[in-house]
Parts: structure tokens; C-alpha cells; sequence
């Protein structure tokens, strides 16, 4: 029985990066000796287990067959039998490949760090193909490190595309990849690779549409709206903002592909096709409540809060009770941050003040002195048991919350 550290460790600690998580391979062992052992099995397709002490996982070498499409369609072998380079080569990047044993000695037999020096991203065999979870995994990769596919990879990518392998994954792995695309630090290059082996067009076809469709040239320099939404993103990427955030971004403007293009480079009533393209691809991966309702509400209202500055009170006061400011204010913040991202995501843009944030924020903490409870309390004395009672609590606060708009935005101003 032997123990290495594979994967993902070894290759962030060459690189010289933090090693957040620790995964081992075990060879020569049996699912029998490990829990004689006090190793606590977890795994359901395949034997992993957890260390007793320090609850890190310790999985059996095994090897894989393909026996159907999806990256669930596999036979898994193990047995004591099965060496390393089998368990590695089962793998799908050389740079995944990389092992070491309890000396610190590197066992490396796909070259694995010569492409991490190259920055090149590599499959180990064609079975790379069996998997399409590989192609969201490659283009995540990329985004992450920076790296460039190599180019026999990149055609085994298109491969899998065009016979149909990419239509096997599943909603919630598109989503988990996806989402942790986007938490990357360059997340466009996830994009453009995917674009490019063909992914794009299968797996979100909403965002794919949108490369070559010309936007009005003054208000964007960049013109092509998929890749204002790739500086976009990036933006929001710098900024470390939240992963509900930069979903945000990438869907803001997915009604733009559904113009005509005579209507072209405007895009009137984009922000209505937007809300319902963005429904569609929330309900078709599965992404989670909080990143759909944010997306949902920067589609809706990214345009209005651009016009900040020529909005009256009452409109400010209208969209600040649509956004749910008051009652979920942290949300209200990341409304604003992903607005901001549309706003500098564009040529020139990334260091000019987003002025129309701040207004939104004066406005809200205006309005938010506003003692509701004190008006609603009023108000049940002088209309008890009345039907309109609730309409004229409403009424009186959003007057209210009016009034402390406009005298901040009119002190603002002067001052």
C-alpha cells in the first residue's frame, strides 16, 4: 500500500500557488484494508475515502471504461492491481497528471511540468473525449491560469461538439463549471475557448449570439456587444465582486442578440428581451435563486439606473421599492456593483467615476429615513379598521420618501 498527492495540489504548489485542498491516491489497497484502517468511506461510484485525523480524501487508483454518453457514462475498476500512471492517465490534462510520493519525489509520466512551465494546456489520451464536463474544465483552466489549449486539444474540443458528446451534459455541471468560470480572474477567456471549439453555441447559445452584433459606436467605443460582455465580466472580476454579480454581467444585455438587424446598432427594448432570455437560461442550467433574481433585476433596470442623473425623485423612489432596497440592502449594493461593471466594462471607461451609483446611494439612504412604522402607526389611529388603510400607509410613505429624495438630491447638488 502506497500513498501520493496527485492533481490539483501538486500542480498549484509547483506553480507556487496556494494549496487549498489535499487529494490523495492510494495503490495497492482494498476498499476492506482502508476501513480496517479507520478510513471512513464516502464515495457512491467509486471507493474514496476520508482520513481518520484530518478528514482529507484518500481515493482508490482506478481506471475508467466508457460505456455511454456524459461525463456519468463510465465503468470505474479498482483493485490493488491497478498502478499510478493508470490511475493518472484516466486523467484529462497532463498538468492534472503530476504525482508525489511521501519523499517529495514528483512523478510525472505524461509531462505534465513541461506544459506548466509552458503554460500550455494538454489531454493526456483520447479518451479525453469521453467526458464533456472536460471542455467546461479546459476553458476554466485557461481563464484561471492564463494558459493557451494546445492545438490537438483544441481539436479533439471541436470533436466533441460536433458529434453530440457536448449535448450530454448535465444542466447542474454546466452551472457548477460555469459558476466557477466566472469566480476565475480572467473569466472572458473561459468564454472566447469555448467560443471557439464550438461549446458556446450549444451550451449557452444566448451569450454566443451576441459576438458580432454592433452596438451604437459613441456610447461604445468596443461596438461588438459580446465582447463589451467579456470586458464586462472582467471588470467585475478585478473588482472581486460575487459571483451573483458577475452572472449579472454576463446576462445583462442578452437581448441585444434577439434584435433585428435593421434596428441595428440600436437595440430598443433590449432591457424587456433581456428579463425573459435570462428566465429561459436560469431555468434550463439550474442557476440558483440568488444569482437569477439579481440577473433578472440588472437586466430590467441597468438602463434606467445609467440615466440616474435625469430621473426625478418619484421615478428613483419607484425603482428603489421594485429592487426590494429597503428590505434586502446588501442585494441592493451588488444591483448597483453590477451596473457599474456595464457602466466601465468598455474601452477608456474602467477609471471614470460611475457617478450614477453614487446618486442611487444618496437617494436610498434618503429615503430610507423615512420612519414607515411611525406613518403606519399614525395612520391605523386615524383610519381604524379601514380598507384603505394599507393604500394610505403606502401612499403616505412613498410621499415621504419622495420629499427626503428630492432635498438630498437639491443639497447635492448645491453643495
Amino acid at each position: 500500500m502506497k500513498t501520493y498527492l496527485v492533481g490539483g495540489s501538486v500542480r498549484d504548489e509547483l506553480l507556487g500557488l496556494p494549496v487549498k485542498d489535499h487529494d490523495y491516491v492510494v495503490v495497492g489497497a482494498s476498499p476492506e484494508e482502508m476501513e480496517r484502517l479507520g478510513y471512513r468511506p464516502v464515495g457512491k461510484d467509486f471507493p474514496v475515502f476520508l482520513h481518520p485525523q484530518t478528514n482529507e480524501q484518500y481515493a482508490l487508483a482506478r481506471t475508467e471504461r466508457k460505456i455511454s454518453l456524459g461525463y456519468k457514462g463510465f465503468e470505474v475498476f479498482t483493485s490493488p492491481q491497478v498502478t499510478l500512471q493508470e490511475d493518472l492517465a484516466r486523467r484529462d490534462l497532463t498538468i492534472n497528471s503530476i504525482a508525489k510520493d511521501a519523499d517529495s519525489n514528483i512523478i510525472d509520466p505524461f509531462n505534465g511540468v513541461a506544459d506548466l512551465e509552458a503554460g500550455i494546456l494538454r489531454h493526456i489520451s483520447p479518451a479525453f473525449t469521453e467526458d464533456p464536463v472536460r471542455i467546461l474544465r479546459a476553458a476554466r483552466f485557461a481563464a484561471r491560469f492564463g494558459f493557451r489549449i494546445a492545438p490537438e486539444t483544441m481539436m479533439l474540443m471541436n470533436d466533441m461538439v460536433h458529434n453530440g458528446e457536448v449535448d450530454a451534459l448535465v444542466p447542474e455541471r454546466v452551472w457548477q463549471e460555469l459558476a466557477r468560470g466566472l469566480m476565475e480572474r480572467n473569466p472572458s477567456r473561459m468564454f472566447y475557448i469555448l467560443k471557439e471549439c464550438g461549446a458556446l453555441a450549444r451550451i449557452i447559445p444566448e451569450v454566443n449570439v451576441l459576438f458580432g452584433v454592433p452596438q451604437p459606436g459613441h456610447v461604445h467605443p468596443e461596438i461588438d456587444t459580446g465582447v463589451h460582455i467579456m470586458m464586462v465580466i472582467d471588470y467585475a472580476a478585478a473588482q472581486n465582486y460575487s459571483l451573483p454579480v458577475r452572472f449579472a454581467a454576463l446576462t445583462h444585455d442578452l437581448g441585444k442578440g434577439t434584435t433585428s438587424p435593421e434596428e441595428w446598432p440600436r437595440h430598443i427594448g433590449h432591457e424587456a428581451r433581456s428579463i425573459e432570455l435570462t428566465k429561459n437560461l436560469c431555468e434550463r442550467i439550474k442557476v440558483p435563486k440568488e444569482s437569477r433574481d439579481l440577473a433578472l433585476l440588472v437586466a430590467r433596470y441597468h438602463g434606467d439606473v445609467h440615466r440616474a442623473e435625469e430621473l426625478k425623485p418619484s421615478t428613483m423612489a419607484n425603482m428603489l421599492q421594485a429592487v426590494d432596497a429597503y428590505r434586502k440592502p446588501g442585494r441592493f449594493e451588488e444591483f448597483l456593483q453590477a451596473c457599474a461593471c456595464d457602466f466601465h466594462g468598455r474601452p477608456g471607461y474602467a477609471i471614470r467615476p460611475y457617478v450614477q451609483a453614487d446618486r442611487f446611494r444618496k437617494a436610498y439612504l434618503a429615503a430610507k429615513k423615512v420612519d414607515a412604522g411611525a406613518i403606519a402607526a399614525e395612520l391605523r389611529q386615524n383610519l381604524p379598521e379601514s380598507t384603505a388603510l394599507p393604500s394610505a400607509i403606502n401612499t403616505k410613505v412613498r410621499t415621504a420618501r419622495i420629499a427626503r429624495i428630492k432635498a438630498e438630491l437639491i443639497y447635492s447638488r448645491n453643495t
